[in-house]
C-alpha cells in the first residue's frame, strides 16, 4: 500500500458492540476522494455496500468478496471483505473492521498483514474492541487512539430456563446439533424460532434474521455468528453452551468473547441483558462484571504469517511461510487453511510434476487458497483443490468447461434435509469463488451468475426448511396443555426403537431419527423431547462403529453402506473406477470429528471391498512383472479385467512364454478376440462392476438380469455408453454383450467351420455364443463373416482376413494349454 505521507492520519476507534464504530468510519470515508473498507464478513460488506450506493451511486462503488465482485469501470469506493481489499488500488482513505481479530487462529494473519502494511493516502483507519490497544501501540505506535462508549448499558440477569426466556431473546450454543435441539425446544414451548448458523448462506442468514425482526418469530437460536454484524432488535442474550470446539478441542469461552454476543442485546439507545439457560451453570461474577463494565483482558499476541513469499521452488514457498516472526507480539500462523492443503500437494507427484518455475508455484498457491466453506479441511478438498490446479498447469491453463458445469450441475438441486442443502450450499459457494477468477475460467460472468442463481435456490429452499421444522404456531395450544417444567423421559433401546414417556416415536436408522409415521402433532412434539438422548447415543454409535471389524458392515447393490442393519454412508465417485469415495449419511446429531471418524472407517472397508471381490484384478496388478508384461497387465486392471485382442496386439506380438504363464497363474486368458481375467466372470463380480460404474458415472446401477440370463449375451441398450458393457466385462458383437469366453468358443468354432468352406450357422453356434438363433447372423457379419444363398439355404463365408489377420501363433498355444477353457474346441464335431 502507499506510504504515509506527512499530512497522513492514522486512528484507531476502540471500544465496546454498538459504539457506532462502523458508522463513524463509512461517514470518514465518504468525506474523502477516495476510499477502501475491509470487513470480515461477506454479509457485512453486502450490507454496507448497499449503504454506500444509496449515498453515493452504484458507478461510485466497488463491491469485492471472495464470492461476489461489483466493479464500475472508475469506483471511488471500494467495500470489500479484509481478504479481498486490493492493496494495489492507491485510496485517500482506508479503514480495517474488527481489527481484534488480528488474534484470530484461522484468520489472524490476514487481519495482522493489513495492521501491519495497508494504509490510506491520507487517513487509515482500524476499528475494533479495546482489548488490542495495547499490542496496536506497540505495533502501530503512530497511531491516535479514540475511544468510544457504548450508547446503551448491558446488565446480567442469571439463569433462566429456556421455556422461562422473555421474548426478543436469542439462545446461544456452539454445535449443530445443539442449536437444533433448543430450537425443538423453544419451538415446542414458544410456537416458532430463527436459526442463525456459520454454515448458513448469507441470503439464508438474511431470511432468518428478517424473520425474526418482522416479528414472525419473538426468538432467536444461534451459534456465535451472532457475535459480529448482525443489527437486530434483541433485547435478551442467553449462553445455553459456554464451551465452544475451536479447531483442537473444547474449551471455555473468554470474558472478551462472552461480552462480544452478548453485546449484540440491546441495540442504539436501547438497554440489554444477557445471562444462561438449559443446563449451562451461572456466569462467575468476575465474568460479569468485565462484560457489565466492558473491561477484559488486553490481547497479549496476535497471529502473523510471511507476506514476503519465495516462489523459487516448492521447499522455498513453504519455508517462507515458516519463517519466525520479527517482533513480539507476533505468533506465527502455522495450520491455515491454505498452508495445509499445500502441504498436502506439495506430496502429490502430479503437482510436483508440474509446479517447477516461480510462475507454476504462484498458480499453486493463489490454487491452495480456494476456500474450504464446508470447515472440514478432509482430503476430498486437497484432492480438489490437486485437480484444479492440474487443470489450470495444464496445456489449456483453464479450467475445462464440460467439468465446471457437470460439478455444479450435481448442486443445482433443492431436495434433500437440511444438512444436505448446507452442504450443498458450501459446495457451490467454493464454485462461486472460483467462477470469479476470469484468469481460470472461459465465460466467467456466464458461469458467477449461474453459480449465484444455484446459491439463492438454495438459500431460499434452507430457509423454507428451517421454517417449517422450528416455526409451528398451530402446535402452541398443544404445547400449552403440557404442563410442568419437568423433562420429559426419553430413552433409546438396543434396537434403535426411540420412546419418550414410554411410547414409541420412531427409531434410529444408523445416524439418522425416523420418527413414527404418524403424523400428529403430540408425536412429532414427543420426537422433539427425544433430542436429548439421540445426541449421546449417537456419540456413542460413532465410537462403536469406528472400532466395529468389516463383518459388521454391508454394500448393498445400489451403493448404501450400512452398519448393523442400518444406512450410514454410501459410495459416491472417487478418483477411478476402483477408488469409490464414502459420504457419511448422518443426521443432525453427527458431527466434526466424530463425523469424519465414521468416514475413516467406513473408506477404510469399502477399499478392503473393492480388494475382496475383485482379488484376482489386484492380484495382477501386484505381480512382479516388467516391460511389456506389466505394460498390459495396467491395461487389464484399467479396463476391469477385459480387452480387445486388437486394442493389446503390439504387447500380445512381444510377450515371452514365461510371463505369459504368469499372468495365466493369476486367471487371465489369451483369445483371438479378447484377453481377460477369467475368474471375473461370475455374476458377483459382474454385478460389482456395474456398481462401481454407476457410482463413477453419478447415476443409478443399471439393472441387470438374473444369474442364469446374466450367464448369456445381452441386448444392447442404446441408452448406456459402451463404457458400461466395458466395465461388465462384456464384448459387444452384433448388438449384443456377449461375455468373452463365450465369444472365443463360438469365434473359434466359426473359425474352423469357415476352413471347409461356406458353413451354416446352426444352433450349435448359437449355444456357443449363448444367443438366440435369429441373433446369429448379425453376429456373424459383425465379425466379418459374409452372408450368401445357396440352393435356398443361408450360409457364411469367411472373409480373407479373418484367416489371415489373427495372431494366429498366439491363440494356437494359448488354446492347447491343459486346462484352457478353449482346449477341446479341436474334440468339436459339426454336422
Amino acid at each position: 500500500m502507499a506510504t504515509l505521507s506527512a499530512a497522513s492520519r492514522l486512528v484507531a476507534i476502540l471500544g465496546p458492540t454498538n459504539t457506532g464504530k462502523t458508522h463513524l468510519a463509512i461517514e470518514r470515508m465518504l468525506d474523502h476522494q477516495s476510499g477502501m473498507i475491509g470487513f470480515p464478513l461477506r454479509l457485512l460488506a453486502r450490507e454496507n455496500y448497499d449503504r454506500v450506493v444509496k449515498l453515493k451511486g452504484a458507478r461510485a462503488v466497488a463491491l469485492i468478496t471472495g464470492e461476489e465482485k461489483i466493479l464500475p469501470p472508475n469506483p471511488s469506493y471500494f467495500v470489500c471483505t479484509v481478504e479481498s481489499m486490493p492493496l494495489d488500488r492507491l485510496v485517500e482513505f482506508l479503514a480495517v473492521d474488527e481489527i481484534q481479530l488480528c488474534a484470530d487462529r484461522e484468520r489472524g494473519h490476514v487481519f495482522t498483514a493489513r495492521l501491519l502494511h495497508a494504509r490510506g493516502l491520507k487517513e487509515t483507519m482500524f476499528l475494533g474492541a479495546d482489548t488490542i490497544r495495547p499490542l496496536l501501540r506497540r505495533l502501530v505506535p503512530d497511531a491516535v487512539h479514540i475511544s468510544r462508549p457504548r450508547f446503551s448499558t448491558l446488565s446480567y440477569t442469571g439463569h433462566k430456563k429456556v421455556t422461562r426466556l422473555p421474548p426478543r431473546s436469542g439462545v446461544i450454543a456452539f454445535s449443530i446439533a445443539d442449536v437444533f435441539s433448543l430450537a425443538e425446544l423453544v419451538r415446542r414451548q414458544r410456537g416458532g424460532t430463527a436459526i442463525v448458523l456459520g454454515a448458513l448462506s448469507p441470503r439464508a442468514r438474511n431470511a432468518q434474521v428478517g424473520m425474526f425482526q418482522a416479528g414472525e418469530v419473538d426468538y432467536l437460536v444461534a451459534t456465535d455468528a451472532i457475535g459480529m454484524g448482525l443489527n437486530m432488535d434483541l433485547h435478551h442474550v442467553a449462553f445455553a453452551r459456554l464451551a465452544k470446539f475451536d479447531g483442537r478441542g473444547l474449551r471455555r469461552l473468554s470474558a472478551a468473547e462472552i461480552g462480544q454476543i452478548a453485546g449484540r442485546a440491546g441495540r442504539h439507545m436501547n438497554d440489554g441483558t444477557f445471562g444462561t439457560t438449559a443446563d449451562e451453570r451461572p456466569l462467575d461474577p468476575e465474568v460479569v462484571s468485565a462484560v457489565e463494565a466492558h473491561k477484559f483482558e488486553p490481547l497479549t499476541r496476535v497471529q502473523w504469517r510471511n507476506a514476503a513469499l519465495r516462489f523459487n521452488s516448492m521447499g522455498a514457498l513453504l519455508n517462507s511461510l515458516d519463517e519466525p516472526p520479527p517482533a513480539p507480539g507476533l505468533i506465527q500462523t502455522r495450520d491455515a487453511d491454505d498452508h495445509q492443503v499445500l502441504r498436502a500437494l506439495s506430496r502429490n507427484t502430479d503437482v510436483a510434476a508440474l509446479a517447477t518455475n516461480p510462475g507454476a508455484i504462484r498458480l499453486l498457491w493463489e490454487v491452495c487458497q480456494i476456500p474450504d466453506f464446508r470447515k472440514m479441511m478432509s482430503d476430498s478438498h486437497a484432492r480438489f483443490v490437486a485437480q484444479c490446479f492440474l487443470h489450470l498447469a495444464g496445456p489449456n491453463e483453464r479450467l475445462p468447461t464440460p467439468w465446471i458445469a457437470s460439478q455444479i450441475a450435481q448442486l443445482d438441486r433443492v431436495d434433500g434435509d437440511i444438512d444436505t442443502l448446507m452442504m450443498r450450499i458450501a459446495h457451490i459457494r467454493t464454485w462461486t469463488y472460483i467462477t470469479h477468477r476470469a484468469d481460470w475460467v472461459e465465460g466467467a460472468a456466464d458461469w458467477q451468475e449461474r453459480a449465484r442463481g444455484i446459491e439463492d435456490r438454495l438459500s431460499d429452499a434452507l430457509h423454507e426448511s428451517l421454517t417449517q421444522r422450528f416455526v409451528d404456531r398451530r402446535s402452541a395450544l398443544l404445547v400449552r396443555r403440557m404442563a410442568g417444567d419437568d423433562e420429559l423421559l426419553a430413552s433409546v433401546d438396543a434396537a434403535g426403537e426411540v420412546k419418550v414417556e414410554g411410547s414409541y416415536v420412531g427409531r434410529l436408522d444408523g445416524f439418522r431419527f425416523i420418527p413414527d409415521a404418524s403424523d400428529s402433532t403430540e408425536s412429532r412434539m414427543l420426537a422433539t423431547a427425544a433430542n436429548r438422548v439421540l445426541r449421546g447415543e449417537i456419540a456413542q454409535r460413532a465410537r462403536r462403529l469406528a472400532a466395529d471389524g468389516d463383518a459388521t458392515f454391508t454394500l448393498d447393490p445400489v451403493g448404501n453402506l450400512a452398519w448393523r442393519g442400518g444406512i450410514v454412508g454410501r459410495l459416491v465417485a472417487g478418483d477411478g473406477l476402483l477408488t469409490p469415495r464414502v459420504e457419511v449419511s448422518a443426521g443432525d446429531f453427527l458431527e466434526g470429528a466424530a463425523r469424519e471418524g465414521v468416514r475413516r472407517r467406513l473408506q477404510a472397508f469399502v477399499k478392503g471391498e473393492v480388494e475382496r471381490r475383485l482379488a484376482p484384478l489386484f492380484a495382477l496388478r501386484d505381480l512382479p512383472l516388467g516391460g511389456v508384461a506389466r505394460g498390459l497387465a495396467f491395461q487389464l486392471v484399467d479396463a476391469l479385467g477385459c480387452l480387445p485382442s486388437e486394442a493389446a496386439a503390439e504387447q500380445l506380438r512381444a510377450l515371452d512364454r514365461a510371463s505369459r504363464r504368469e499372468l495365466a497363474r493369476v486367471g487371465v486368458r489369451f483369445g483371438a478376440e479378447s484377453v481377460y481375467v477369467e475368474p471375473l466372470l461370475g455374476v458377483d463380480a459382474v454385478r460389482f462392476r456395474a456398481l462401481l460404474w454407476a457410482v463413477r458415472q453419478g447415476r443409478v446401477a443399471p439393472r441387470l438380469p438374473g444369474a442364469r440370463s446374466l450367464g448369456k449375451a445381452l441386448f444392447v441398450d442404446p441408452a448406456l455408453p459402451p463404457s458400461f458393457y466395458d466395465a461388465l466385462g462384456r464384448r459387444v458383437v452384433g448388438g449384443l454383450a456377449l461375455r468373452p469366453d463365450r465369444l472365443e468358443r463360438f469365434s473359434a468354432a466359426a473359425r474352423e467351420r469357415a476352413k471347409a468352406g461356406p458353413f451354416a450357422a446352426g444352433p450349435e453356434l448359437a449355444a456357443l455364443a449363448g444367443v438366440a438363433a435369429g441373433d446369429l447372423r448379425r453376429l456373424l457379419t459383425d465379425l466379418g463373416y459374409r452372408a450368401l444363398i445357396r440352393d435356398g439355404a443361408e450360409l457364411f463365408v469367411a472373409r480373407p482376413r479373418r484367416l489371415q489377420d489373427r495372431p494366429r501363433r498366439a491363440s494356437r498355444r494359448n488354446v492347447t494349454q491343459e486346462g484352457h477353457p478353449f482346449a477341446k474346441l479341436k474334440q468339436l464335431k459339426f454336422a
